[in-house]
């Protein structure tokens, strides 16, 4: 059986009662804003990279494709950092796991960082960057634009489980959900930035499409080069952090039993087994929870890329929309999608993670039949009403999100099940709809990717029937048995 909290005074983490107790300096609200801030950063270069890929990566790095083609090849970059984010979430959680959440975490704020400074000095195809390289790189262009692409995911891999992880486990009992919506307001925060951002620029410099306008020429690269101002603000505030309390129970307790062990097989004189590494012992353990986590969350990802980066470039390529105006919108959607966020994860606390977001599954599975067809009458009210929509509906599963992956797996390897889980998510609903997409819509069949995004609904329904509710598990640093092979999802 897992052994139920204590729970302290005041606002402070539950910690197991078996362990020595550990004091709890860092306020929440510090914790708090250092989640939310971090991440972000962290997205605001994610999404400037996606904004990039739908208004000018086709012209400037695929410059001898058709623009069908061009946007396919865009959006094939854009992809990559999908498949890197498992990497960067097993590499990342393994430190996580080791090292603690917080020293992990400035080194994925710093990675992601160079990534996107490098994006905006790079030259494009035939296209040079502030005077250098006037005829441009040729094929290293593409090369090294999915090089740094695949750093921007290696870096989102393992940031996104490291900053739900600093806030849930700081989280009073009962507050997880609350607690855990800071990071995922960062997403929400970071989609305002990068739209307005891009605007601001788009407006300054012009709104041309050619290779010769201004905003082709540098404005676009202002965004990218912003990004280096807002890492060393966010460095600034994760250094001022304390590790988790239930990270440094945790090391106390491994420091404790191997203790024990090495003295154990020392008498007996045996020779002591190597530690396990956690993203084996994820795998070894919790490898359902890693799948079904994964399944469940695949419609909301699906939902939020499609309704992103993917619209953006609809919007401006197939409809003939603006881009002031797609961009404008977008930040309003950013607003609303942030608001549902909030709303969504403190509910959860009441009703539970599996209810809220298996509404937003539910909801998404008819809706999603229905986006192209509206889009398709070409109004710009269609637009805004597809948008928004479906950001409100992704807010609703993604509030809750930050608090359930903690909660499915055992401290040790928690930063490591929670990262695979959600990049699993990523790649079947952030990576292959969009590709997926660009290449049924240049056939001329936006139907085809409707029933698509309703399929991936369908299936991450199946999952959350499949999932148990875990707003009431224990996380404290021995939520555990003698037994390895229990998993955390037991109740209390």
């Amino acid at each position: 059986m897992t052994q139920s909290g204590n729970t302290p005074p005041g606002d402070a983490a539950p910690l197991s009662p078996n362990l020595p107790p550990v004091k709890q300096k860092t306020s929440l609200k510090k914790v708090a804003a250092a989640s939310s801030i971090g991440t972000t950063i962290e997205w605001y270069d994610f999404f400037i990279y996606g904004t990039a890929a739908a208004l000018v990566f086709p012209a400037l790095f695929f410059p001898d494709q058709n623009p069908a083609t061009a946007t396919l090849s865009s959006f094939a970059t854009f992809a990559v950092a999908f498949f890197a984010r498992p990497v960067g979430a097993a590499i990342f959680g393994h430190f996580g796991d080791r090292i603690g959440r917080k020293n992990t975490l400035v080194w994925t704020l710093i990675i992601m960082g160079v990534a996107t400074v490098f994006i905006g000095l790079l030259p494009g195809y035939n296209t040079g960057a502030f005077g250098v390289f006037e005829g441009g790189i040729g094929i290293w262009a593409p090369t090294l634009l999915v090089v740094c692409r695949f750093f921007q995911g290696f870096a989102v891999g393992g940031e996104w489980a490291g900053a739900t992880l600093l806030t849930a486990e700081y989280a009073p009992e009962g507050k997880r959900g609350m607690m855990a919506m800071w990071p995922q307001l960062g997403v929400a925060f970071a989609f305002f930035l990068s739209s307005g951002t891009f605007l601001v620029f788009s407006l300054v410099a012009g709104g041309g499409a050619d290779l010769d306008s201004p905003f082709m020429q540098y404005g676009w690269r202002i965004p990218f080069l912003l990004s280096a101002v807002l890492v060393l603000v966010g460095l600034w505030i994760r250094l001022t952090v304390e590790e988790t309390p239930v990270f440094r129970q945790t090391q106390a307790r491994e420091a404790k039993e191997a203790a024990e062990t090495a003295a154990a097989d020392k008498a007996a004189n045996r020779v002591t087994a190597p530690r396990t590494l956690p993203f084996a012992d994820a795998l070894r353990y919790q490898w359902k929870e890693i799948l079904i986590a994964g399944g469940a969350l695949t419609s909301l990802f699906s939902l939020f890329y499609m309704g992103t980066s993917f619209l953006t470039n609809y919007a401006t390529a197939t409809l003939g929309h603006s881009r002031p105006f797609v961009l404008g919108m977008g930040m309003i959607a950013a607003l609303i999608f942030g608001a549902a966020i909030a709303l969504s994860a403190m509910y959860s606390d009441k009703i539970g993670r599996r209810k809220v977001i298996g509404t937003s599954v539910g909801l998404a599975i008819p809706w999603t039949l229905f986006v192209f067809p509206i889009l398709d009458t070409g109004s710009t009210f269609a637009f805004g009403l597809v948008l928004f929509v479906t950001l409100i509906i992704f807010g609703i599963a993604y509030g809750p999100a930050g608090a359930l992956l903690p909660e499915l797996f055992q401290a040790r390897y928690r930063y490591t099940g929670a990262g695979l889980g959600y990049n699993l998510a990523g790649i079947l609903g952030g990576a292959l709809p969009p590709l997926a997409a660009a290449a049924m819509i240049g056939a001329g069949n936006t139907f085809g990717v409707g029933l698509m995004l309703s399929a991936l609904s369908v299936m991450s329904m199946v999952c959350i029937f499949l999932m148990t509710e875990s707003s009431k598990n224990v996380i404290h640093a021995d939520a555990e048995s003698d037994d390895s092979r229990l998993i955390a999802t037991e109740m209390p």
